[in-house]
């Protein structure tokens, strides 16, 4: 799983709200001062090309003209917004500016705002002068280029509340003797940079904070059991870093927590059982770090949680019944942990849940068939699991699935029909002991975007009825007894702008040849990435078409008896980064066209009945890729002998 936590919209949100002050006519000038402090700062702009300071002319008062200005009653600016994120007119524009910050702007000596976040291409050091703008409030520097380190002039910022320099190439150590005497600070993002430091016990000082983030950094060390003195703190997200040690029993302070994010980190021990404090908590993430030890039952008295990620980790012990308790929960995520015993019939009452991934752990006995309750679930995986289910419990057709996996789970026999009247979108039986045939009914599946039914045992031809899957994108039958043709599957229908195959895996079946040349430009095939066919019966030659698959990455066709030449119409797959074409009976020379592909990584002829020498070619590609090829010569083979 992938989440991301930004703060480009707080840009956004600040041109939504009233202006800090407001600048009738008949209140004074703007400030000499000011102005050439903020035209200070419009010189060092070298490119502004949504003229955001287009306004900011020498010659008109910069209260009153100057868009992204804004005084008060004597004068003095008191708010600069200039964000790359500019609202006109209801439309959201997306803009940049090259430059630096002028240390003029320290002279603006009554602001209070200063909003240049989102700008993209702003470089350089943050001024030490900034340090002298002792009534600023809020700070928006993200998401620009700026480097350097956070200036020590900071702590004299001692009314500033919202700080926010993540996602820059802001340098050094964080300088936490500086931030904790910012004590006015209720919000703090500093994520996405290069700072490295280990969180300080004075981080507890920080009473009022609501918002901390400092994730994708360089942050070591453990988390401080001052940390539970935050009470008033709602979002924290430390993942992404190399935080140690292991979570603090001192977490039941935090009863205002929302959001939790240690993903990523290398935080060990076991969850405290504590952690029923955070009564406000609604995401939980936790998960890449090292935990062990069992899961606490007072993780079952989250009133408020809805998201649970504690996947990739080393948990063990039984999964607690009080989890049945989390009412509110809509999402847990347990994978590759080493959770054993079975799945408490008390999970039943998770009337929200609509993802339950418990693949990769230890689990066994029977299902609990009060899961049938379960209405609101969407995807179920249980993949990996030693369950020995023999077969898939009637009572899942009562479920409405979207996707279900349960690989390597102890499935025996054939497909049970009742799979042809769902809407299950995402299929993985792989690894299990599947017989019999393909059924046609599986053309009855018309939602399925991802089948997946390798290293099972089933046989015979693709149902003609399987080219009613237009949502297909993803097919995995590798490792079964499957025969025929391949004409079905390469020619199945689609329902634009979805049903374009994304990869094919057909490795390790008994399915014949000739590849069929006009079927390769169906449309179901115009966007396939991958393309595995090795260890068939295949025979014939590698079709020309191949080359019109212009977003193909790679392909495998090891071992299929294919003849004839290796086809130069391949070198117009240009994305092209993996051929892997050994054991057949290829003749001929390697067209240079094909293995000077910009993007080629791995290319494998060998064992083939190739001459001639080999092109040179851009690409690192072994020795062992060109053996079994008497007449082949030419690095990286000995060099071809000069008549």
């Amino acid at each position: 799983m992938e989440i991301s936590f930004h703060n480009n919209m707080f840009s956004l949100l600040l041109l939504l709200l009233p202006s800090l002050s407001f600048s009738p006519s008949a209140w004074a000038a703007c400030n000499a001062v000011d102005k050439e402090a903020l035209l200070g700062f419009k010189r060092t702009i070298t490119a502004d090309p949504s003229r955001l300071l287009q306004s900011w002319i020498s010659s008109t008062d910069c209260c009153t003209s100057w868009k992204g200005v804004a005084c008060n009653s004597v004068g003095r600016v008191v708010n600069v917004t200039r964000s790359g994120l500019v609202s006109d007119d209801d439309d959201l524009l997306d803009t940049f500016m090259n430059g630096t910050l002028s240390p003029s702007l320290g002279n603006l000596s009554y602001l209070q705002l200063l909003d240049l976040s989102n700008l993209k291409n702003l470089n350089g050091p943050i001024p030490l002068e900034f340090g002298k703008l002792r009534r600023l409030t809020h700070l928006f520097l993200n998401s620009n280029q700026l480097t350097g380190s956070i200036p020590a002039t900071f702590k004299h910022l001692s009314r500033l509340e919202r700080l926010f320099l993540n996602n820059n190439h802001i340098s050094g150590i964080i300088p936490f003797s500086v931030i904790g005497s910012l004590t006015a600070l209720t919000e703090l993002g500093l994520s996405e940079t290069q700072l490295r430091a280990s969180i300080p016990a004075t981080i507890g000082k920080l009473v009022l904070l609501t918002k901390l983030d400092l994730h994708a950094n360089n942050l070591s060390g453990s988390l401080p059991t001052t940390i539970g003195k935050l009470k008033s703190l709602k979002y924290l997200d430390l993942s992404q870093n190399t935080i140690k040690g292991s979570i603090p029993k001192s977490i039941r302070g935090l009863s205002a927590l929302v959001l939790l994010d240690l993903n990523q980190n290398q935080i060990t021990g076991s969850i405290p059982s504590s952690i029923s404090g955070l009564i406000s908590l609604q995401f939980c993430r936790i998960s890449e770090n090292k935990l062990t030890g069992s899961l606490p039952p007072s993780i079952g008295y989250l009133p408020s949680i809805q998201r649970l990620i504690l996947e990739n980790n080393k948990l063990t012990g039984k999964l607690p019944a009080t989890m049945g308790h989390l009412v509110t929960l809509t999402e847990l995520f347990l994978s590759n942990n080493r959770i054993t015993s079975k799945i408490p019939s008390s999970f039943s009452n998770l009337q929200s849940l609509q993802t339950l991934d418990l693949s990769r752990n230890h689990l066994s006995g029977e299902l609990p068939t009060e899961l049938a309750k379960l209405q609101n679930l969407q995807t179920l995986d249980l993949s990996f699991n030693p369950l020995g289910l023999v077969s898939i419990p009637k009572w899942f057709a009562k479920l409405k699935l979207f996707r279900l996996m349960l690989a390597k789970t102890g499935i025996r026999g054939s497909l049970p029909r009742w799979l042809s009247s769902t809407s299950i979108s995402t299929l993985d039986l792989s690894a299990n002991a599947l017989t019999g045939k393909l059924p046609p009914w599986i053309g009855n599946m018309t939602s399925l975007s991802l089948l997946n039914l390798s290293n099972n045992g089933l046989h015979s031809s693709i149902p003609a009825e399987f080219k009613n899957l237009r949502r297909l994108m993803d097919l995995d039958l590798h490792s079964n007894k499957f025969s025929g043709n391949l004409d079905t599957i390469f020619s199945k229908g689609t329902d634009d702008p979805i049903g374009h195959y994304n990869s094919i895996d057909l490795s390790d079946n008994m399915f014949a040849g000739p590849i069929n040349d006009s079927v390769l430009q169906s449309s179901a095939m115009d966007s396939i990435t991958s393309l595995v066919l090795s260890y068939n019966l295949l025979k014939g030659s590698i079709p020309k078409s191949i080359g019109k698959l212009t977003e193909l990455r790679i392909l495998k066709v090891v071992s299929n008896g294919l003849s004839g030449k290796i086809p130069v119409e391949l070198g117009d797959a240009m994305g092209l980064t993996t051929i892997l074409l050994s054991r057949n009976n290829l003749m001929g020379s390697i067209p240079g066209k094909v293995i000077n592909l910009n993007e080629l990584k791995e290319f494998d002829v060998s064992h083939n009945q190739l001459r001639g020498e080999i092109p040179p070619h851009k690409a690192i590609i072994p020795v062992s890729s060109f053996i079994g090829n008497p007449g082949l010569c030419g690095a990286p083979l000995p060099p071809c002998e000069r008549s």
